[in-house]
């Protein structure tokens, strides 16, 4: 199977989650951004965060959107999904709620948050809801690690599949 190159979607809080799903290595290496690159490029205002999404994602066979507690309510994330559709791009969910936050746990939490809301639910396509054409996956809750593992590179070729599906 061939390897795709990705764009993750995500709330930057979620960042110890997100990190561990993208160090998976299933796919081509996708590093996050810094804290400091993102409120650098924060800073410049909102036509420089579209043009660094829009840089970066580029040449992306799909997006990713790493689902955790608030991540339907951030605006980049809206940005992210709305770009994807409309540049033709795979576009798939995966809700991170049970993926340990390491620092969490080193509180003496669980490291498990609650689970967000399906942020496709949003989108519409003519009549028809995002989320009844994008999936959006809920791992395994008592190893959601290795069920995204074991499943995220078919979850992408079936999202650019039913990208496939809808004409741009």
């Amino acid at each position: 199977m061939t390897k795709r190159r990705v764009f993750y979607s995500f709330h930057y809080k979620d960042v110890m989650r997100v990190a561990q799903i993208r160090n998976i290595g299933a796919i081509e290496d996708n590093k996050p951004v810094s804290e400091n690159e993102w409120e650098e490029v924060k800073n410049k205002g909102k036509a420089a965060i579209e043009e660094w999404i829009d840089a970066n994602m580029n040449y992306r066979s799909c997006v990713i959107v790493l689902v955790g507690e608030e991540t339907a309510q951030r605006e980049w994330v809206k940005y992210e999904i709305k770009k994807a559709w409309e540049d033709g791009k795979g576009l798939l969910g995966i809700y991170i709620h049970n993926i340990k936050d390491p620092s969490q746990c080193r509180l003496g939490r669980s490291g498990k948050c609650n689970k967000g809301d399906n942020p496709f639910e949003q989108f519409y396509l003519d009549k028809i809801k995002l989320s009844n054409i994008v999936k959006c996956y809920n791992p395994d809750c008592r190893d959601a690690y290795n069920d995204i593992k074991d499943n995220l590179e078919n979850w992408i070729e079936e999202a650019i599949e039913i990208r496939n599906q809808y004409p741009k």
